[in-house]
This record gives structure tokens, sequence and C-alpha cells, in this order.
């Protein structure tokens, strides 16, 4: 596809000037791959993951291709620091428009009789609890620059069954159902909510063989996706009309079954 720095021509140049965007788990994977791309689009993005010296660096290469970013070192499972992630955004751009939720906690559990109480617990807390506290400190600065647009990564796994990942998969099916109700709840504020399922891209959970990747069986017509692969299917999602679609899953999952 031809781009124009780094975007998908058909965008065209700098579709998400004037935005401002944040992307959590932007340390690597998807979430630095959409970062870079929102930022090359033209928005204001802040880089949020645990990891600081990864989102520094990112930051650092953002700034130094001409956009502009911040990193705000934050475990999406605690709500005192999405919070702190969310107003330290507004503080710095003067508000915000697009949230991609996107940190994820994908530890394999194994058989629920044999599992561990606390990491389910924290697989769920993360992926789940975790969506709610980004879309919740979210939508008050939403509403005051009159739209915008909250996407959740979800997973395939959300929407099927997947033995000796529960956790994983329960969390992702309430993320799914979480789009539906929130965007119910906010679409007369010209907020949309929709969620993205990637499918099997070669990220760090993917060679780990926890998603899909590693020693699991292949699936006929699956396409293994790089990271950067994500980046048109974010940028439509993020370029929509303020009153455009809302409650959809858009995916590049082979199926879910």
């Amino acid at each position: 596809m031809v781009t124009h720095g780094g975007i998908p021509q058909i965008f065209g140049p700098n579709p998400l000037k004037g935005k401002v965007a944040i992307v959590t788990g932007a340390s690597r994977g998807i979430g630095r791959a959409v970062a870079l791309g929102y930022a090359q689009a033209g928005a204001a993005v802040c880089c949020a993951a645990r990891t600081t010296k990864e989102i520094d660096e990112l930051v650092s290469q953002i700034t130094k291709e001409g956009g502009k970013a911040i990193s705000v070192t934050t475990d999406q499972g605690d709500l005192r620091s999405v919070e702190n992630m969310v107003n330290a955004t507004v503080k710095a751009f003067g508000g915000l428009d697009i949230m991609f939720a996107n940190a994820a906690l994908t530890t394999l559990v194994g058989p629920v009789v044999d599992s561990d109480p606390e990491v389910w617990r924290d697989i769920v807390q993360v992926n789940l609890v975790g969506a709610y506290y980004c879309a919740r400190a979210s939508i008050p600065h939403m509403k005051a620059r009159g739209a915008g647009k909250i996407i959740f990564v979800g997973s395939g796994h959300g929407h099927t069954a997947s033995p000796f990942n529960t956790a994983y998969s329960s969390a992702k099916a309430g993320m799914w159902m979480l789009t539906r109700a929130l965007a119910a709840e906010v679409w007369q504020d010209n907020i949309s909510v929709n969620e993205f399922t990637p499918g099997r891209v070669k990220t760090t959970a993917y060679e780990r063989g926890v998603l899909g990747g590693g020693h699991a069986p292949e699936r006929p017509a699956e396409w293994v996706k790089e990271p950067e692969d994500c980046v048109p299917i974010a940028l439509f999602m993020a370029c929509q009309p303020d009153k455009g679609p809302t409650a959809n899953t858009y995916t590049l999952n082979r199926r879910f079954n």
C-alpha cells in the first residue's frame, strides 16, 4: 500500500491533526506500532506502559520525527495510575479525543482446577477492569471536547471458548459486553466505543505460545501479522465521524471459531 510518512495514503496526510490520543501498552507490539502510527497521522500521543525505559525511547523517536508525545508510566490495572495518565495527557495537550486501551496481561493459567486464583484475578483486573478504568477516566474529557473514540483491543478468545486460558478469555468476553453496554450509554455525547480484535500478531505473548503462537496448532487461512499490520484498522477506527459506528467489533481475526 502506498504510504505518506508511514501512513496508508487512503487516509490522506495528517488525518489525526489536532487530535490527542492515549495508547496503553505502548512499550512494544501492537501498542507501540499504533502509537507511532497515530503520531505520524498528526495526533499528539501519550505513550503509556509499565516499562518506563521503553516508552521514553518511543517518545524520543516520535519527537525526532517531528511528532508530539509524552510518556507516562502506567499500570492499567490500577485506577489511580490510569487517572494520573489521563490527567497528565490533558495537562500536556489540552484535552483527549482517542483512548486506545491495549495493555494486557496474557499469562496462561492452565486448567481451572490447578490455576492460581491470584493470577486469575490479576488477568481479569488488567484486561477487563483496566479497560473500564481507561473509559471511566476518559469520558469526562471527551464530553468536554464534544466527541471521542474509545477503542478496546479485544481478542478472538473473548468470542470463542478457549480451554486453559479461562481468565484471559473471560476478561476479553467481558470487554466485548463492556463495548456494547458503554456504547449505548455515551452515543448521545458523540463518543463511540468499539472493539478491535487483531487475531494472531507476532508479539511476545504469541512467541510464548499464550495467544496462538509457539507450539499452538496452526489454523487454516490464518494471517499471522506484524504489529504494524494493525495500524491501518486502528487509524480507520480513530478517523470515523463523531456520529459514526459504535458498539462494533473490527477484526483481523480469521473467524471466531
